[in-house]
């Protein structure tokens, strides 16, 4: 059976979805990263769930990155990604670094994403997986280190005093 879309086709839907997500991380416009997607996607996210139809995909997303600690996550580069035209399928690293906290330390936790493509530029599905608890970790670390530089906002702040809790470092 002959692969509906080659190796170079998937590479360059790909390299337009992350200069679109690369776009949207600097413009806050997610409407226009959910229009990267069929009507009747599929979104699976597993601390959150499934989402089915762009228009869930949509209302999950802006959700997401209008909160902490999505608001503070500053882009989304893939640090590597492969084709694999059998499955109209990208599957990536993706890197979630938070913005600086003002000394320019950098704060980050990776996914792997897998994406499948349906032509025309949208995608029908995307799965992300990672561990929840290392980026909860990352992200009371970064909190952390706002509180003492002076620039943990009010929404980060908090998350750290309530959801937070259950990933700042145990005393041994």
């Amino acid at each position: 059976m002959t692969p509906r879309f080659s190796s170079d086709e998937l590479d360059a839907a790909f390299a337009q979805f992350q200069k679109t997500t690369a776009e949207v991380a600097v413009s806050d416009d997610w409407d226009r990263w959910a229009d990267q997607f069929t009507v009747d996607a599929e979104y699976v996210e597993h601390a959150y769930g499934t989402m089915h139809g762009r228009e869930a995909i949509r209302a999950w997303v802006k959700k997401t990155m209008f909160a902490f600690p999505g608001s503070h996550m500053a882009e989304y580069p893939s640090l590597w990604h492969v084709t694999d035209p059998s499955t109209s399928r990208v599957i990536c690293e993706i890197d979630n670094p938070m913005r600086d906290p003002g000394d320019g330390s950098v704060f980050t936790a990776t996914n792997m994403t897998i994406l499948t493509y349906a032509g025309d530029g949208l995608w029908s599905r995307e799965e992300d997986v990672y561990n929840p608890m290392k980026f909860g970790q990352m992200t009371y670390r970064w909190c952390e280190r706002a509180a003492e530089l002076g620039t943990l906002d009010d929404p980060a702040r908090q998350w750290m005093e309530s959801f937070g809790k259950m990933f700042a470092p145990r005393a041994r």
